[in-house]
């Protein structure tokens, strides 16, 4: 069977180990205690965590048949009068995303927002969360 030390995890989670550790404190993640005192998670543990987290809609989100939704930072807006370029950092991934400027004005995406990019075939939605759920503007290849 396969175990994980937190920062492994962490690693391929895309979040940091004092989230992992913040979740096995919780009780929403699974983790034991090896022979030199450092916490582990197991594999199927952690399969079984990251198929429920994925099973799991965001809070306020409406449903949407994309099933790549990868939520990250915004951490670069590059704008002409017609066209913009928005790069979002998530987790280990680099999303780019050509979409007018119209769109990105509407969305109020700035470096430093948070964002979703939606990825359904050739299409990239883009999605900025809110509490009344998510606008979003659609990128077209």
């Amino acid at each position: 069977m396969s175990v994980f030390r937190i920062s492994e995890a962490a690693e391929l989670l895309g979040v940091s180990a004092d989230t992992v550790r913040r979740w096995v404190d919780a009780g929403r993640l699974a983790a034991r205690r090896d022979a030199h005192g450092h916490r582990i998670v197991d594999g199927v543990d952690l399969a079984g965590f990251v198929r429920a987290q994925s099973a799991a809609p965001d809070e306020g989100a409406e449903f949407s048949s994309a099933r790549n939704r990868l939520r990250g930072i915004v951490t670069a807006v590059a704008r002409d009068t017609v066209m913009a370029q928005v790069d979002i950092q998530a987790g280990p991934f680099r999303i780019v995303s050509l979409m007018s400027r119209e769109a990105v004005d509407e969305l109020d995406l700035r470096v430093g927002s948070v964002a979703v990019a939606v990825i359904k075939s050739t299409t990239v939605v883009v999605e900025r969360p809110a509490p009344t759920g998510p606008t979003r503007a659609r990128t077209e290849p």
